[in-house]
């Protein structure tokens, strides 16, 4: 593709880079010029235009846009039509949406004119929310670029795993002092963010706070069981991971490198995903809880190795009510 200024009499067929305005009427950039439209610009006095030609060998933006959004095509992801060099994903269901950056940022290397942006790996995505955004800079790249930059990517660069429907059980433990309200409060925050995530909440065990009041309650036939204690965890041993170890279960990860949300455990019961909750999880606002359970849902393996590498990105925004602020008020 070349680029710059042409006399109008030698324009015919360039791409006009500049939106001109005439008096009888605008002549938008992107325009392949056309005889009537140099006749316009003769008539209103101008004698040059800055334009681009295609040459052998170059694929328009919008051809080259929706080939590069071809390959990205997976099951869950619609293609929008290509538009002034740029095409779009779109969320075709809720999810987690998981992207390959490696395949990313190689993509990004083959040619400054052909870029391509995405939302953060692990997302979580709700129905016809952008994903990702295919834009090719110049008004034509050459199709070796092209071929080059979907080779690159491959198959499987960006996926969408869809919330699955599932069965939960959130147990809840009380204390002497404490609160009835929190209680509920707990039960109604907890129900609504699984919910939101096409789970059932098919049962609730609200005892004491013990190892063998909460052994007892675990239902290892769901899907997904939370335990939501009246006193946080504090290691390995306390009350709500002994429980689970008691009936049977093995603890897969004690803490987690997000804040908050520290206080998370993870465990598997003969099958069933055990999530013990932070204190955090009796708040609507988004925290590490938040990040194991979408994924759960989404059907996305959670281990020790995954939690472990929540840490970048994983200081959230403070929660102004928490008993200890990160940041104390002077």
């Amino acid at each position: 593709m070349t680029f710059g200024e042409l006399a109008v009499d030698a324009a015919e067929g360039a791409i006009l880079a500049h939106s001109l305005k005439l008096a009888s009427g605008t002549v938008s950039k992107g325009t392949v010029l056309g005889s009537e439209h140099l006749q316009r610009l003769k008539e209103a006095g101008i004698e040059s235009v800055i334009a681009a030609r295609m040459g052998p060998g170059d694929i328009a933006e919008d051809d080259a846009a929706g080939r590069i959004a071809s390959r990205l095509a997976a099951p869950g992801l619609n293609l929008t039509k290509a538009f002034t060099g740029r095409a779009n994903l779109v969320a075709g269901r809720p999810g987690i949406v998981m992207i390959n950056s490696g395949a990313v940022h190689a993509m990004n290397q083959v040619d400054e004119g052909i870029t391509l942006a995405t939302l953060p790996d692990m997302m979580r995505v709700n129905r016809g929310q952008l994903v990702a955004t295919i834009k090719v800079i110049p008004y034509a790249v050459a199709a070796a670029q092209v071929d080059a930059a979907v080779e690159v990517l491959g198959g499987g660069t960006i996926r969408l795993a869809p919330f699955r429907p599932g069965r939960a059980q959130l147990i809840l433990t009380r204390l002497p002092s404490f609160k009835e309200s929190l209680v509920k409060k707990g039960r109604m925050v907890v129900e609504e963010r699984i919910c939101a995530l096409g789970l059932e909440l098919a049962n609730v065990a609200v005892g004491e706070h013990r190892a063998e009041a909460i052994a007892r309650a675990l239902d290892p036939d769901m899907d997904l069981i939370l335990i939501l204690g009246a006193s946080a965890t504090s290691d390995r041993a306390d009350v709500a991971p002994a429980a689970v170890s008691m009936a049977g279960g093995v603890i897969e990860r004690f803490g987690m490198p997000v804040d908050p949300g520290n206080l998370l455990f993870l465990a598997d019961l003969k099958g069933a995903s055990v999530v013990g909750l932070p204190g955090c999880a009796r708040s609507p606002a988004m925290n590490g809880v938040d990040w194991v359970l979408e994924r759960l849902a989404a059907g996305v393996p959670v281990d020790g190795e995954s939690i472990a590498a929540m840490g970048v990105g994983g200081l959230l925004k403070e929660m102004p009510g928490r008993p200890q602020p990160r940041q104390p008020k002077k």
